[in-house]
């Protein structure tokens, strides 16, 4: 059985969550408790040393710590519905905008949030070791968001979808970046119809209430 560390109000694992109900993949969830520190328990430390999330434990007891690995595995064991494209061409565009909206977004994003709040301070980078918050970084880090979001917008005009001509990862990610972004108090403005009218076609996907 395929087992799943993940944490409900956090957005990385909020990704692989919705990975795995894209693709039907029947597994456990272990709740990990970020607010109470619980990554950095001596428990989950032996399940994953960087003390992140997610993690995902798959058959025969190997234990896959980032979302880039865990999308390659359940692709490669649950080929349908392909997420990360069919045909060499297919598969290099989801690959670049995938790696774009990590970039460009969710970097951005993260950068903003972690040196500028105050719960995260001495923790501006995620992982055991500590790292204290730079603050032109948070400002920098929201310029870069805001400008991510006229990026989308423009990709998306007259497209159903990010990446070739049917949803992929990439929609996901960017999903989860957008909606993650409203902790930073930006989210996409009138400016931005080409987003808004994506982000509601995609919020008729069951996965994305997840």
């Amino acid at each position: 059985m395929i087992t799943f560390y993940d944490c409900s109000t956090a957005p990385s694992p909020r990704r692989a969550r919705i990975l795995l109900a894209e693709k039907g993949v029947e597994h456990e969830t272990v709740q990990i408790d970020l607010r109470k520190g619980e990554q950095f328990g001596e428990e989950f430390r032996r399940v994953n040393p960087q003390c992140t999330v997610p993690a995902l434990r798959v058959d025969g007891g190997t234990v896959l710590t980032d979302n880039a690995a865990i999308i390659a595995y359940i692709e490669a064991r649950f080929p349908d519905p392909p997420l990360l494209g069919k045909t060499p061409e297919e598969k290099a565009e989801i690959a670049s905008w995938q790696w774009r909206i990590e970039f460009e977004g969710l970097m951005a994003v993260a950068e903003a949030l972690r040196n500028s709040s105050p719960a995260m301070a001495n923790r501006a980078l995620p992982g055991p070791v500590d790292y204290a918050q730079i603050p032109a970084l948070a400002e920098r880090g929201l310029a870069r968001a805001a400008q991510f979001f006229n990026t989308l917008n423009e990709r998306l005009a007259g497209r159903e979808f990010i990446a070739t001509e049917r949803f992929s990862i990439a929609d996901v990610t960017a999903v989860v970046v957008v909606d993650f972004a409203r902790i930073v108090k930006l989210k996409p403005g009138e400016q931005h119809s080409e987003l808004l009218r994506w982000r509601a076609a995609m919020a008729k996907r069951p996965s994305m209430s997840l």
